[in-house]
């Protein structure tokens, strides 16, 4: 019988992070996955870390977009008739969260954890020898129409009020900057303080590689076995059973299969998302990540390729894949940067883990003695991971904590139960 100070679950970039930081402050540590570092949700994003993000994604105010929503029309949100009734209630939480005033209210709640995002990849990046992934050159969003840049004044006004720095541009600027877009938009703004990743799968394995060179241990395993044993935690692996002190469930999307069982139901919802990577025609490139912000999609310069990614879609977990946005949205972004072929033959498809008020849970689980959650980063899962790393060795060594963890527990949905 294996035993270990603490068993993380789930080695995307937010457990394999939680792991990395746990042995650093001196625990014996089990990384456990049933696949690779990296390989589900966390190898499928724009590689942005998102450090000056204001605020969170929001539910849509506008008729026509909502209308477009509907009759599946629109490129940045895709649903399944059959997961509409199971996500109602989320939509409508997730419609009140996005009132103005409880924007920027999430906004000032979120920003001391957004400060320390970038800071902390780039201490685990130069540890891991991960710093060549790294750019700093920003993300560049782009507005098609003078209505929607005018509607971003409120929160360009809060990032001034944050002090965060950031560039509106006209066209001629923008296309100064990135010369191989077209002229299809209007307005731009570079976030400058911004940094993508070229490659966060590569990112994810270095930290898994440095977890192991400091001692830690990666195996192969089910969560759904995990239950008590004693005072102590009870997994099975490959290698056996594996006891623990303490337990952090950090598996994103399938993180309700393992707790529920253990009385924990949270509001937790799925927004699927798909990407394609595809080849520049001629001598195009990217020097920025690229958001056409009222299309709703990414374009991303990976060592893949141009990483091309869609908008939400809603939908049951497992179902399979309906990469139909991309369909919806290829004219427009084939007409504002010259895509060539497909690298890949299908799309790949993940899934982003999601809480209404757009706040990971990150902390102790309720009623349960020595389990950790940090769980339902959504679209932060790789901006957030080494912070939420940092918090949860803080919080189980007893350390004084780099920021204020109550904004994140898992209690502020029991009580509003």
């Amino acid at each position: 019988m294996a035993r270990t100070d603490a068993v993380v679950l789930g080695a995307g970039i937010v457990g394999t992070s939680i792991a990395l930081h746990l042995v650093k402050a001196g625990l014996s540590v089990a990384l456990v996955d049933r696949r690779g570092p990296g390989e589900e949700t966390s190898y499928g994003n724009a590689g942005i870390i998102e450090g000056h993000t204001v605020f969170p994604p929001a539910f849509p105010q506008n008729f026509g977009a909502l209308l477009r929503v509907a009759l599946k029309q629109a490129p940045e949100a895709n649903y399944h008739w059959n997961a509409l009734l199971q996500v109602a209630p989320w939509l409508w939480s997730f419609r009140a969260a996005s009132r103005p005033e409880r924007l920027i209210e999430t906004a000032q709640m979120v920003r001391p954890f957004f400060n320390q995002a970038l800071p902390e990849h780039e201490n685990l990046m130069a540890e891991s020898g991960a710093a060549r992934y790294l750019r700093r050159d920003g993300w560049l969003k782009l507005y098609r129409r003078d209505a929607s840049f005018t509607a971003l004044r409120r929160e360009l006004d809060v990032a001034s009020g944050f002090g965060l720095p950031f560039e509106t541009l006209d066209t001629a600027q923008a296309l100064a900057r990135e010369p191989s877009l077209r002229p299809v938009f209007r307005h731009a703004v570079l976030w400058p303080g911004v940094g993508t990743l070229t490659n966060p799968l590569a990112v994810t394995r270095a930290y898994a590689e440095r977890f192991s060179d400091l001692g830690g241990i990666t195996l192969t395993g089910n969560a759904h076995t995990l239950h008590r044993s004693g005072s102590r935690w009870r997994l099975d692996t490959a290698e056996g059973a594996l006891d623990a002190d303490h337990a952090v469930v950090a598996l994103g999307p399938w993180a309700p299969d393992v707790l529920k069982p253990l009385g924990i139901d949270l509001p937790m919802t799925v927004k699927r998302g798909y990407h394609r990577h595809f080849r520049a025609t001629g001598n195009a490139g990217l020097t920025h990540t690229i958001l056409d912000a009222e299309v709703g999609y990414c374009l991303a310069p990976m060592e893949q390729g141009i990483r091309l990614t869609t908008g939400a879609e809603f939908a049951r977990r497992d179902a399979p894949p309906t990469p139909v946005q991309f369909d919806r949205l290829m004219p427009q972004a084939a007409a504002l940067f010259p895509l060539g072929a497909p690298v890949e033959d299908q799309p790949w498809m993940g899934s982003r883990p999601c809480f209404a008020d757009s706040r990971p849970v990150i902390g102790r689980a309720p009623g349960q003695s020595g389990l950790w959650l940090a769980v339902g980063h959504a679209h932060w899962g790789l901006t957030l991971g080494p912070a939420t790393g940092r918090l949860i060795a803080e919080m189980m060594t007893g350390k004084p904590t780099f920021v204020d963890p109550m904004p994140y527990a898992a209690e502020r949905f029991l009580k509003s139960a």
